[in-house]
């Protein structure tokens, strides 16, 4: 059996159903023999490592544990649901402070037990919050942490592709920049629909100004969507992306969509969020982005609302000012591309 690597792929929150799908994609995809799941609900992880087991899996060297040292002790990758879903009636925003403290913790867990870690992908909500809660306790390079924002990105070209009846595939470049919540960016002007720009499409009233920002909604509205329709919050989607874009840190397939990213930079500053990026075993790179005057507001105005929940959580004192994070890792002063 071939893999990508046979270095340890640690895998947080894996007794849950994102964890569990997140482990059974891994093993699935060959990216390494070497998995460790990790939860502190012990019975229910031990349920999820049976289940994969009884796949009968070849090759395999699946381990499992309620300990957070022997999880993360040698852990080269780490991918982290570990944090409290979302439910029905709340945004990604409601989970603040509960879930930054779990970054926190996870953070300085990274340090303690795996500083050497290759990559980690950090995706429990709000995922720019978490991952910048993460970076800065781990004490790692920023080019070492990314958070998934793909999902937005991945339901507008699905929303396209149902408004239009053309196969998903016909949809290409559908991107949405910045936060990962309700003041996402959706951009009009990288997206082909068949190979037409959408932004022509648009101005053709070929897809009518309203439908347009109804459909925006929709995509912006997808994760209580799918809340609505299963009564939880999505998990194949952000399990199968996740995994993805490990496997591109691993050396593997290039990652299609855009991932959160630490940006620190003349236009943005110490702050997570979704960019045109590239992970691969060097880590996560990224370049600016630049829409229409419209989009590059949006994509101001979601900067603006990430920045707030930052100094939320500095205000909750679970990060400290911006001015004192250089003392827990220096790399965040470092301008960032």
């Amino acid at each position: 059996m071939k893999y990508l690597t046979d270095e340890k792929l640690l895998i947080v929150g894996a007794g849950g159903m994102i964890g569990s799908n997140m482990a059974q994609t891994a093993i699935m995809m060959h990216l390494t023999p070497n998995i460790c799941l990790y939860d502190p609900y012990a019975k229910g992880l031990e349920g999820v490592a049976e289940e994969l087991l009884h796949c009968g899996f070849e090759g395999l060297n699946l381990t499992y544990t309620d300990d957070i040292e022997t999880a993360f002790t040698g852990a080269k990758y780490i991918v982290s649901s570990g944090g409290a879903p979302r439910k029905a009636g709340m945004t990604r925003e409601d989970l603040l402070k509960g879930n930054a403290q779990i970054a926190e913790d996870f953070g300085k867990n990274v340090r303690k037990y795996c500083p050497d870690v290759k990559h980690i992908v950090v995706i429990f909500n709000p995922a720019d919050i978490t991952g910048l809660v993460t970076l800065l306790y781990s004490g790692v390079k920023p080019s070492c942490v990314t958070t998934l924002a793909a999902l937005d990105s991945t339901r507008l070209r699905s929303e396209l592709a149902k408004y239009f009846s053309i196969s998903p595939d016909k949809i290409t470049n559908a991107r949405t920049y910045g936060g990962h919540g309700e003041q996402m960016a959706v951009f009009e002007s990288t997206t082909l629909v068949d190979g037409k720009p959408l932004k022509e499409l648009i101005e053709s009233k070929e897809i009518p100004e309203k439908d347009w920002e109804e459909l925006k909604i929709r995509v912006i509205q997808g994760g209580k969507n799918i809340i609505d329709l299963r009564g939880r919050s999505s998990f194949q989607s952000p399990a199968y992306l996740s995994i993805e874009m490990i496997a591109a840190a691993m050396g593997g397939p290039s990652f299609k969509w855009p991932a959160g990213v630490y940006v620190n930079d003349k236009k943005f500053s110490h702050i997570m969020m979704a960019m045109e990026t590239t992970i691969n075993k060097d880590g996560v790179s990224f370049r600016q982005v630049d829409g229409t005057p419209e989009e590059n507001a949006a994509l101001e105005k979601s900067y603006q609302h990430l920045c707030a929940l930052r100094d939320e959580v500095i205000s909750l004192g679970i990060m400290p000012p911006v001015s004192e994070w250089s003392r827990l890792n220096p790399y965040m002063d470092e301008e960032t591309r």
